[in-house]
């Protein structure tokens, strides 16, 4: 325990934990150490973590209850791990463009652990962003505008039967007749263990503000997102094999970036069931 070490990577968001394995010699000393870590910054990296698909779990299952996706492939024989890969003759990638997973849920998931099992020698990097900063940083009137509105999210778009996207992915995503459900969550919420405050909206799965038009939403949203981007909130991980990402769905997005044409990616994804947004 005394060896476990964190440094933050960057200005923006997140922090590395070295110095710690997380199969079944992780005590119970250490996993709170990585799971305070978790708490006050929303984004944990692990480096060299050579587990199985097993130890994954059971790491998972030491947070709570787990999450099985009902777009994403499973990892076969292991239905509690997403297989979210890109094959070398792949154009699109999952996950190419700001988001927070399951916002499109009533209670949406609380976090991931996403473990690298192959990946590119250059590209293929993950970026996340701070929603704790992008709302400290609002102006005060804002602020004020914002606390109390809620917004309509939904995964129709993406995952169902008439998505763009799911046409462009060939057949990778499941159960299109599920993307039926549209979620409201407050547009501030306060994060359940921290009690900061984030902003709560997304590029991907928001729709527009309750009671609001898409068309009248939309300027608002826009200025919302590109405000949550600045470079100040934001952090750039380069991934390696045995390299794992922890992060809060409540307080960060993330964007995987598609540069790698012609290279396989192959990550394995635990989610973690969340709590309701308030």
């Amino acid at each position: 325990m005394s060896d476990i070490a964190i440094k933050p990577v960057s200005g923006g968001v997140g922090v590395e934990v070295a110095n710690v394995n997380i199969d079944e010699t992780l005590s119970e000393g250490q996993f709170q150490f990585i799971q305070k870590a978790f708490v006050d910054n929303g984004l944990v990296f692990l480096r060299d973590q050579d587990i199985t698909p097993e130890q994954h779990i059971d790491f998972a299952e030491r947070w709570g209850d787990i999450n099985v996706n009902r777009f994403f492939p499973k990892l076969d024989g292991y239905e509690k791990i997403a297989s979210v890969t890109k094959e070398k003759d792949q154009i699109t990638n999952i996950g190419g463009g700001w988001h927070t997973d399951h916002s499109y849920d009533q209670i949406p998931a609380m976090g991931s652990i996403l473990l690298a099992r192959e990946t590119p020698t250059v590209g293929g990097d993950t970026l996340f962003a701070c929603m704790y900063k992008a709302y400290e940083s609002l102006s005060p009137g804002l602020k004020t505008t914002l606390e109390g509105m809620k917004a309509v999210h939904s995964s129709r778009h993406i995952f169902g039967d008439q998505s763009a996207y799911r046409d462009e992915m060939d057949g990778v995503f499941e159960n299109a007749d599920k993307a039926t459900q549209d979620a409201v969550h407050p547009v501030i919420i306060t994060h359940p263990e921290s009690g900061r405050k984030a902003l709560y909206v997304n590029p991907a799965f928001t729709l527009h503000f309750e009671g609001w038009r898409a068309a009248e939403s939309k300027p608002l949203l826009d200025y919302l997102y590109q405000h949550a981007t600045l470079m100040e909130h934001t952090t750039r991980f380069k991934w390696a094999e045995g390299s794992i990402a922890i992060w809060d769905n409540r307080c960060t997005w993330h964007y995987a970036l598609n540069d790698y044409h012609g290279v396989r990616r192959e990550m394995h994804r635990i989610t973690l069931e969340g709590s309701p947004l308030n």
